[in-house]
């Protein structure tokens, strides 16, 4: 039988693994071996990375929520107490995003969550506040930073009729209305 050589093959891999590891210092972005630990190593620093990026941004929501609430003569963690007592599920980026962009939204979540902390709020006028919170967001976001597949779920979510040749912009401007 005939001796198979797989030059090719191998030169390729090789080749891909150092095209991936352009920009490294010193050896690691010319030797194939080094290279290739090098590349292991930042696979998994960025998988790390990525699961540690959630915690800094919750720890961000949770200072803007603070800094807002101390604003409106509360701790956060009375807020937080008197928003579950009330009923109110909000998450907290979108209490970030009303402490920065409708304050005045944020100020009357407050004085639920103080209602509900002395026992005044009922379980109606909870519901409520949610929606309006929730149109409140959707008012403030940034329609030209969505993709068309979200801005299209967005246009079912408020019964708007789409089709399939409306553009980003058409997306956009129906949305604003």
């Amino acid at each position: 039988m005939t001796r198979v050589k797989g030059g090719v093959v191998s030169k390729n891999r090789r080749r891909k693994v150092l095209k991936r590891a352009k920009g490294y210092f010193g050896s690691k972005h010319r030797l194939y071996k080094t290279a290739q630990e090098q590349l292991f190593h930042s696979g998994s620093y960025s998988f790390n990375d990525r699961k540690k990026r959630a915690n800094d941004f919750r720890k961000l929501w949770i200072t803007r929520i603070n800094a807002a609430c101390r604003n409106n003569d509360i701790v956060y963690s009375k807020f937080i107490n008197g928003l579950k007592k009330a009923n109110i599920e909000i998450n907290r980026k979108m209490m970030s995003e009303l402490a920065i962009f409708a304050p005045e939204e944020f100020t009357k979540l407050v004085n639920l969550s103080k209602d509900a902390l002395e026992g005044k709020v009922p379980a109606k006028e909870s519901k409520k506040v949610e929606e309006k919170v929730e149109k409140t967001v959707a008012e403030k976001t940034d329609y030209s930073k969505l993709t068309v597949a979200e801005l299209k779920d967005l246009c079912a979510k408020n019964n708007i009729e789409v089709t399939s040749s409306m553009k980003k912009a058409d997306l956009v401007a129906a949305l604003s209305k």
